[in-house]
């Protein structure tokens, strides 16, 4: 029953969405380091969200009150792949290859918003993109405990164009952060539960803004991960996560914009807290199922221009096909996309703390696919 289930569980938790948590996209998680022998996983994912937002006050004769964003996020799609090893009964080695962290902003060109291209050459563009590559070591102690370190590596780059002209892009920069972690298990009741430490990994960019060549400093920020699971009923089984992240400590401030005034292009004032819980079921030898509900609470506050999301709820579903010694999953997952306001642009004139967008009403849908192989 544990690896049945847990295909789908893994599949739904691990499928993120724009801008939940910060920018982060693939959450990471250990779930394969418990597979049974060799194991090797392809993951394949959608993701499809739609954020728009409303102007609360005018910003010149162009771009008056009640301007409409249009649909700012892009779709994009997710890759992943993870390959265990048995070293020996007690050490195992686990790789893992992901995207940890991405973005895809575009303000159309034709909206009259302040963001679109209503008010200049283009409308304001940003994405992020990344690659992570983690490897652990997985050693078994006695009384079911398991203890397990890696190293990570993270590449990652960045563009961003904005309405008025501005433009920047940076190098792409590989570095490196580590993580730790401890389990316990009592596979006979498909009970278990894991904690995990993923460090900060900090990058230092060159970066090309409007032809000028400046530095500045990024850091992905650390996390730590709870997971557990655990039979509730023959053939059935309770799991879920909570994951924080500091994301206080992520920033995007080029230094040409800085002294321009613009200050950061990306930043979080609050850290995030993200809860997942779900049950499986395994209706025959083939088939098994999986329904899960996510929750990401609404920090308040302003939220960024290049970035107007706060907190989420989704809900989702899988269904695993075993045959052999492959298990093939697919899953859905529809996302409530929580409101948020903007701040009005120091340029503007309106006194701090004013609200300049309004998006409201939003919503995502994300699909999955995994193909799961034991040796």
């Amino acid at each position: 029953m544990k690896n049945v289930l847990t295909a789908g569980a893994a599949l739904l938790l691990s499928t993120s969405i724009v801008s939940a948590g910060g920018v982060e996209r693939a959450a990471p998680s250990v779930a394969l380091l418990y597979e049974d022998g060799n194991y090797l996983e392809f993951s394949l994912g959608y993701v499809s969200p739609e954020v728009s937002g409303t102007q609360a006050i005018p910003a010149g004769p162009g771009s008056p009150a009640g301007s409409d964003s249009g649909d700012i996020a892009d779709e994009y799609w997710q890759l992943g792949l993870g390959y265990k090893n048995d070293l020996t009964d007690r050490l195992s080695l686990a790789v893992i290859l992901d995207e940890p962290i991405g973005a895809g902003v575009e303000y159309a060109d034709d909206t009259t918003y302040l963001y679109g291209g209503g008010n200049g050459a283009s409308g304001s563009t940003a994405t992020i993109d990344s690659l992570g590559l983690t490897t652990i070591l997985n050693y078994k102690l006695p009384n079911n405990i398991n203890v397990y370190g890696g190293l990570r590596a993270i590449q990652t780059s960045g563009e961003v164009v904005l309405f008025n002209g501005y433009e920047m892009s940076t190098s792409t920069e590989t570095d490196y952060g580590y993580l730790v972690g401890a389990g316990w298990e009592r596979p006979e009741i498909a009970a278990r539960v894991s904690l995990t430490y993923h460090s900060e990994v900090t990058h230092d960019f060159d970066a090309d803004e409007n032809g000028a060549s400046t530095e500045f400093s990024t850091t992905i920020p650390q996390s730590v991960t709870l997971e557990g699971q655990t039979g509730i009923a023959a053939d059935t089984l309770l799991f879920g996560s909570i994951r924080w992240v500091d994301w206080t400590e992520f920033d995007i401030s080029p230094t040409n914009f800085g002294l321009a005034g613009g200050g950061s292009l990306v930043d979080y004032s609050d850290d995030t807290v993200t809860y997942n819980i779900g049950v499986g079921r395994r209706f025959n030898e083939t088939w098994s199922g999986a329904v899960t509900a996510g929750f990401e609470a609404e920090n308040g506050g302003f939220s960024g221009n290049l970035g107007p999301t706060d907190g989420n709820r989704s809900l989702g579903v899988a269904l695993t096909h075993t045959k052999d010694a492959v298990r093939i999953t697919g899953g859905v997952r529809y996302i409530w996309i929580g409101d948020a306001e903007t701040e009005a642009p120091g340029a503007l004139g309106a006194p701090d703390g004013t609200t300049f967008g309004e998006f409201e009403d939003n919503s995502g849908w994300a699909a999955g696919l995994r193909v799961a192989y034991n040796f």
